[in-house]
């Protein structure tokens, strides 16, 4: 009787899941058919369908794309990445007879190697004569955020496994280039065939050492110096864990006053505030923060609360304009036919209460976890938010942006910062078109069912009467 009915290898992007997808492909009885649960693609790209399931038709339900990967001759499965359809991953994970193979690289390895495909275009290489050079430029608070979410992921899975009695199959990037784990993975799977040498399809784009494909090595040396990794590119878990959020956090060098942002944040007026208090230090890795922390005795934490209309407008305004979400706002307007405007171009003034009354309608669905784009921080609730933040430390005070004048001024007093200056709130709204100039009772009551239980938490009323 086999072992698995089917079987997922859980990677990220550079980790080598092309080489290793090619491998199995080599063998007889195995078919992995990629990325299929990539909300940008299916299966790979210029794909309009995959094993006859249409992209909108597996974006309206995964599990008719899973049955049919089921269904197919042989033991067949695909590559998950965490950004990708989040609907799947139970499904995956709660069955012992879907095999979970665990592909992981040394994080700075594969963010460098996605710095360079992303200068380059070359994302697969099949001749080294092909070959595009290009050096990364090393960004701190960039890589901190990839590897949180590769942290974040790993351990996730990790602890599904453990809870169901679940045992996966882990394997490193260099172990992918090796005959014997290729076959001894194949063993694993009870698959019978075995490769006598590895497709030769694929080349290993990349092979320089670091100091060689990086313009700023120097500074990354710096950078990573107080990041404390133990052994990371060996574990599956990406040691060391680290609560979600911190690196974002912002402090003062010289008082004790810690800013915890949930985006969109105030970070420009805080920012200045604090500066003037204490100069800022921030990058932090929980190491660092608790040291942080040790050497500003009676220190206050806070973060600020916005109301959940405000939050969506935002959200809305980065969509339309960070080029970091050009793929979600593609996503949006193609397969949840939202109205928003194609790249390159911008949203009309009396177009913005139309998009932002479908937006919130589409966020309903998305932290309810009914679509294929991960929730992300932007939009996700503030409850959540802070339930992350409490995996490290909860914030001393929860300050409300309508009376934030006065909560400032009480926390600064708190920490014994008696000749803190004034906090100025200036224009909280950064978005082009402003929430005032088209705001409706439609919109306000679209918020209160997108986001009943932040109003709730945290007693919002109406925003049009906030001050």
């Amino acid at each position: 009787m086999p072992k698995f009915d089917t079987f997922v290898i859980f990677a990220e992007m550079r980790t080598g899941s092309n080489l290793l997808e090619a491998a199995l492909n080599a063998l007889p009885g195995i078919h992995c058919h990629g990325e299929a649960f990539n909300p940008v693609l299916i299966g790979y790209p210029n794909r309009k369908e995959l094993l006859s399931i249409s992209q909108s038709q597996r974006d309206a339900d995964p599990t008719v794309l899973w049955k049919a990967i089921r269904q197919a001759e042989g033991l067949n499965g695909c590559r998950f990445f965490h950004d990708h359809d989040p609907r799947m991953l139970d499904t995956f994970l709660n069955d012992p007879k879907c095999a979970k193979i665990v592909l992981s690289r040394n994080p700075i390895e594969s963010y460098i190697s996605l710095k360079i495909a992303r200068a380059t275009g070359q994302w697969k290489l099949g001749d080294a004569k092909h070959r595009k050079r290009e050096k990364a430029q090393f960004d701190a608070a960039e890589f901190e955020a990839h590897l949180e979410a590769l942290q974040s992921f790993q351990v996730s899975l990790l602890n599904a496994l453990q809870k169901s009695g679940q045992t996966a199959f882990y394997i490193d990037y260099e172990d992918a280039q090796s005959l014997e784990v290729i076959n001894g993975l194949a063993d694993w799977l009870g698959l019978e065939g075995r490769l006598s040498a590895l497709p030769d399809t694929l080349k290993v784009q990349n092979p320089e050492p670091l100091d060689s494909k990086v313009a700023n090595f120097a500074g990354m040396e710096n950078s990573l110096a107080r990041i404390d990794r133990f052994n990371l590119s060996r574990t599956p878990n990406f040691e060391p864990r680290r609560g979600p959020g911190v690196p974002g956090f912002i402090g003062c060098k010289e008082a004790g006053l810690l800013y915890m942002p949930i985006r969109p944040a105030l970070d420009v007026q805080i920012r200045d505030w604090m500066g003037k208090i204490g100069g800022l230090e921030e990058g932090f890795s929980q190491k660092t923060l608790r040291q942080w922390k040790r050497r500003q005795t009676g220190h206050r934490s806070f973060t600020v609360l916005r109301h959940p209309l405000m939050r969506a407008h935002l959200a809305l305004s980065a969509v339309l304009e960070w080029d970091s979400l050009l793929e979600t706002r593609a996503i949006l307007r193609k397969s949840y036919k939202l109205p928003l405007p194609e790249e390159g171009k911008s949203l009309p003034p009396e177009q913005w209460g139309e998009a932002l009354l479908a937006f919130l309608a589409w966020i309903k669905m998305s932290i309810a976890n009914q679509t294929a784009l991960p929730v992300n921080p932007l939009w996700a609730t503030q409850s959540t938010l802070l339930q992350g933040m409490a995996q490290f430390a909860l914030p001393d005070l929860l300050v409300r942006e309508d009376r934030i004048v006065a909560d400032l001024a009480y926390l600064a007093q708190s920490a014994g910062l008696s000749d803190a200056p004034e906090f100025i709130p200036g224009e909280s709204d950064s978005a082009p078109v402003k929430l005032a100039s088209y705001w409706t009772p439609e919109l306000e009551a679209a918020a209160r069912e997108c986001y009943p239980r932040d109003f709730m938490q945290f007693g919002f009323g109406d925003w049009k009467v906030t001050p």
